[in-house]
């Protein structure tokens, strides 16, 4: 797909903090000691004249927050996509939206070795001790065996714990079966991994076996079977990679049920399942409210089943408890706009510049789009005026330098229009129609 700028060029790369990160062919660089700076929108705007960047360029980027290698994002240009809505405080390709955090991948797993897991992820075996392991029931460390990278259930040692307890998350776990595995049915090889010491995901040995549906491994126990039976032979290491969602309460009501998914050796079993409670033995399983953390429990239900590989990555707030990713309400969305909005006009203070107000300006449109402040509205209308003015005062032979520059406030006026962020009538808009249509910038080259 070609993207906004044009796509046919190859992009340009630099290397930060070991990570590559690529640059559109039109945005400069500078070299401060150790430090590259990208110059982008505003920030090449105020450069513009003392480096002689093209302005029609490097106003098409856009400026985002510094991150903490002190290198600017650059991501899509200002007044591109449709804008903010009533339950989406983004535009659509949004040049203010965070970046996603860079994750390094890990390694899959043999049967031999397991795999890496990837840099975020909070390590709960590591296959060396139970440090991070205690009795689920009582206080006391867990007694669990503990040879060749693996933990082994004890029979009779008791069900264990984590000592850190979390919530929403990815969870990755291998287990095993002994080879030579004896029983059938909810004997063979039964134990069970209780999300938040609710929420059990069966472990048992479903390879040739038949068991009733809801206590099939990677059922949800005794709520909903999985919609695959993908183990391996007994001896050999099942991996359940599983993502967590907790029921959401507000005010004793439900707001989000919770889901759960899982994956067993890369095959679906549980497509976003809805919770229904924690699930049980034998009797239905009614939906109640979760804590806001809990431990992971693993079962120890008379069976030497073994573990290992067992790490976790916290996931981010859904828009049901305040994340703003996804459709907010209308009050969650007005108050993440408002924010936005009082980010951008901060940084538009930074860019002051009575010798080039053109930068500061293109900024305070853009917040507009977020939110209508009136203050700004007033300082906007003020600061197109006198901008229009500076450039019709300027030399015959030097206002055709300003093209690009006047064009793009004029496209920024005409977006904020269309998206209504500007009051009826804005007489600035006029103005700067005006002076297009006067150094026929308007006709097509």
């Amino acid at each position: 797909m070609r993207d906004a700028w044009g796509g046919g060029r190859q992009s340009r790369g630099i290397e930060v903090n070991g990570h590559r990160r690529f640059l559109h062919p039109h945005v400069k660089t500078m070299h401060r000691g150790k430090r590259v700076v990208l110059l982008t929108a505003a920030a090449a705007l105020a450069h513009a004249g003392a480096m002689k960047f093209n302005l029609a360029l490097t106003a098409a980027c856009t400026v985002l927050l510094f991150n903490q290698t002190g290198l600017a994002a650059v991501s899509a240009p200002p007044f591109y996509g449709d804008p903010p809505d009533e339950h989406h405080p983004w535009g659509v390709h949004d040049g203010n939206r965070p970046q996603p955090k860079v994750v390094t991948p890990g390694t899959f797993s043999s049967e031999a070795q397991p795999g890496k897991p990837p840099s975020d992820a909070v390590v709960l075996f590591n296959g060396t001790d139970l440090s991070n392991w205690r009795l689920d029931k009582k206080e006391g460390p867990a007694k669990w065996l503990v040879r060749d990278g693996v933990m082994q259930v004890v029979p009779k040692a008791g069900t264990i714990r984590t000592r850190e307890e979390f919530a929403d998350c990815q969870l990755h776990i291998e287990w095993a079966e002994p080879k030579d595995i004896q029983g059938s049915s909810q004997g063979r090889g039964n134990s069970g991994l209780f999300l938040m010491g609710m929420c059990e995901i069966q472990v048992l040995d479903s390879y040739n076996n038949v068991t009733y549906a809801d206590g099939h491994a990677a059922a949800l126990y005794g709520v909903n079977p999985p919609i695959a039976n993908a183990l391996r032979p007994p001896g050999e290491f099942q991996v359940y990679d599983i993502v967590f969602r907790r029921p959401v309460y507000k005010q004793g009501q439900v707001v989000d049920p919770g889901y759960v998914t899982v994956f067993v050796n890369g095959v679906l079993a549980q497509d976003h399942t809805p919770l229904e409670g924690t699930g049980g033995h034998k009797k239905r399983s009614k939906p109640v409210p979760f804590p806001d953390k809990g431990p992971l429990v693993l079962q120890d239900h008379g069976n030497p089943v073994r573990f290992r590989n067992i790490w976790y990555r916290p996931l981010p707030l859904r828009a049901s408890e305040g994340g703003t990713d996804g459709c907010l309400t209308a009050e969650a969305t007005m108050a993440k706009r408002k924010q936005i909005a009082a980010n951008i006009r901060q940084d538009a203070d930074r860019l002051t510049d009575p010798a080039n107000p053109a930068p500061q300006l293109l900024r305070l449109l853009e917040s507009l789009a977020y939110d209508r402040d009136e203050a700004t509205v007033e300082k906007v209308t003020r600061m197109t005026s006198a901008y229009v003015q500076g450039v019709k005062q300027l030399p015959a032979d030097q206002v055709g330098a300003k093209k690009d520059e006047v064009k793009q406030v004029k496209s920024a006026l005409d977006y904020l229009e269309k998206a209504k962020a500007l009051p009826p009538g804005f007489g600035p808009q006029a103005e700067i129609e005006s002076l297009v249509k006067a150094q026929h910038w308007d006709k097509k080259s």
